[in-house]
């Protein structure tokens, strides 16, 4: 199977940065998209970032122009750059990735264990 472990959450104040990171392991083939959706109280769960195989990526306009995901190929890790945080950032955030494996070649979506990410004003 395929693990997904991410790092970097934290709390800090308005218009500071942080930067995530999401590492998959196991028996991985290929890797379709990746990226990182968040949650807070009391609302839906809401993409925030994510990167295609062919390196084009998707914000929404929450977040579009603040926040930058980037990967390493060879390591099977992204990162989600955010900067100029807002307390409205302030949220679960949950690294997924489209998984191909050596013993299911289909994709298959993999969720990390979430970390928190909390801004104050």
């Amino acid at each position: 199977q395929v693990q997904l472990v991410e790092s970097g959450g934290g709390l800090l104040q308005a218009g500071g940065s942080l930067r995530l990171s999401c590492a998959a392991s196991g028996m991985i083939l290929s890797i379709n998209e990746m990226g990182w959706y968040r949650q807070a109280p009391g609302k839906q769960r809401e993409l925030v970032a994510s990167m295609h195989r062919d390196g084009t990526t998707e914000y929404p306009d929450s977040v579009k122009g603040r926040f930058t995901i980037s990967r390493d190929n060879a390591k099977n890790t992204w990162y989600l750059q955010m900067n100029s945080l807002k307390p409205e950032d302030t949220a679960v955030y949950y690294c997924f990735a489209d998984v191909a494996t050596i013993e299911r070649t289909s994709y298959r979506t993999y969720w990390g264990q979430g970390t928190q990410v909390t801004v104050s004003s």
